[in-house]
């Protein structure tokens, strides 16, 4: 059986970001697995700009900041399994995949890292109501088809949620010639970024329905018409509020979650609230030796963010195999008031570096006071406008303060009045 030092799995941002890292500090013998005929991951159908300012400090295409990652990777040699599906990951870390060249295959390695990525809800997950027509489809797969395979999948548009990827297709439908009749939110707030509410809809005149949903599609073979109607407090439609739209594609853009039936079968503790596993400050989940970062972990907003992230699983994992990985005490962290999650779930007191988590607030608000808590000291506190659940948040707790730590830490925002 073929043993490497380390196996990635994916491709995308994540997977280049992580490989680089490790090859940049002496780990040789890694192979990345992609699924796809080519790295890159989504990215590759991401034609839009607004990619890399974090990371290259200017606005690249998602191809191309793709391009920048994967000519780092050919420049360092990293090896590349494409075309290639990975079927099963067993606990001491043996992985079994299979491509048209190889066959099937079972390879081994002393550290594994997840950069898997996250899939689109479908919509069999959302309760519309009515027929089966062609015509529904979620909005990255609208995105597929048009930036990469040339297709434009309708000329008459609707997008339930208020997702980026929606919220971006919107303007993309629109620039091809569509017309788009609105995007409709249960929320009664957006879940895409301030920035794309702005440059997507309000510039192209798209309306925003907050408070509304689809609840009920209508067509034999192809979509013809669709009913909006407004909901309640408890998302629940409202009678009487019905509006009808005359339409040939509904577009849904109703969530992503992280692909994590790999992560799942290889016995990881997983953690609800973020649907990906729990990882530790070294990015090391609760099997030694597998590391996860990236879409795959929990959902990002800026790709920036998740190759920043998938550098630090990759420097944990460089830790990992050469047996320089913290061994203190550790301590969980703990989303309190007003916070859904925070990342990572654990932190060893003695880590010796500052550690930054990322998490979100549940509830949109103006001004917001964030803390962190250990036990009855304060170890963080900042005010901050302009708090929403679409845009994650971070906050680094140095070093010092957390080999003083005594207790879990507590992440709480509360709204300022």
């Amino acid at each position: 059986m073929r043993k490497y030092q380390a196996v990635i799995i994916g491709g995308g941002s994540a997977g280049l970001s992580a490989a680089v890292t490790l090859k940049e500090n002496g780990i040789e013998d890694i192979v990345v697995i992609e699924k796809d005929s080519e790295p890159g991951g989504i990215l590759e159908q991401c034609i839009h700009n607004g990619f890399g300012l974090q990371t290259f400090h200017e606005q690249l295409s998602g191809p191309a900041y793709a391009e920048r990652y994967v000519n780092m990777a050919k420049k360092l040699n990293v090896d590349f399994k494409l075309n290639t599906m990975v079927t099963a990951l067993h606990p001491d870390r043996t992985i079994e995949y299979v491509n048209s060249t190889e066959g099937y295959v079972t390879i081994q390695a002393d550290a594994v890292i997840l950069a898997v990525g996250c899939y689109e809800r479908p919509r069999g997950a959302v309760n519309i109501m009515g027929t089966r027509p062609a015509g529904i489809y979620t909005a990255g797969q609208a995105q597929r088809y048009l930036n990469i395979d040339g297709y434009l999948v309708g000329k008459k548009v609707f997008i339930l949620g208020s997702g980026d990827i929606g919220l971006i297709m919107a303007r993309r439908m629109t620039l091809e010639g569509a017309k788009v009749y609105g995007v409709a939110e249960i929320m009664p707030y957006s879940n895409g970024l301030p920035r794309n509410i702005k440059q997507c809809l309000e510039d192209f005149n798209i309306p925003l329905y907050l408070s509304h949903t689809v609840t009920r599609v209508y067509g034999r073979d192809r979509l013809e018409k669709i009913e909006l109607s407004q909901v309640d407090e408890h998302r629940q439609p409202i009678p009487g509020t019905q509006q009808y739209f005359d339409i040939d594609t509904l577009l849904l853009s109703v969530g992503l979650i992280p692909e994590n039936h790999l992560a799942e079968k290889a016995g990881i503790v997983m953690d609800p609230r973020i649907k990906g596993p729990v990882v530790d400050d070294t990015y090391m989940t609760s099997v030694p030796g597998i590391f996860a970062c990236g879409n795959g972990l929990h959902v990002h907003d800026l790709v920036d963010f998740v190759s920043l992230q998938a550098k630090r699983a990759a420097l944990g994992a460089v830790r990992y195999l050469k047996q320089q990985t913290p061994h203190g005490k550790e301590y969980h962290t703990t989303p309190g008031e007003g916070i859904g999650y925070v990342v990572p779930a654990r932190v060893h007191c003695d880590i010796n570096d500052n550690v930054e988590f990322f998490f979100r607030v549940r509830k949109p608000m103006e001004t917001g006071t964030l803390e962190v808590r250990c036990g009855d000291k304060v170890l963080r506190k900042m005010q901050k406008h302009k708090l929403m659940p679409s845009e994650m948040e971070r906050m680094v707790i140095t070093g010092k303060e957390l080999a003083a730590m005594n207790d879990d830490l507590v992440f709480s925002v509360r709204e300022d009045q």
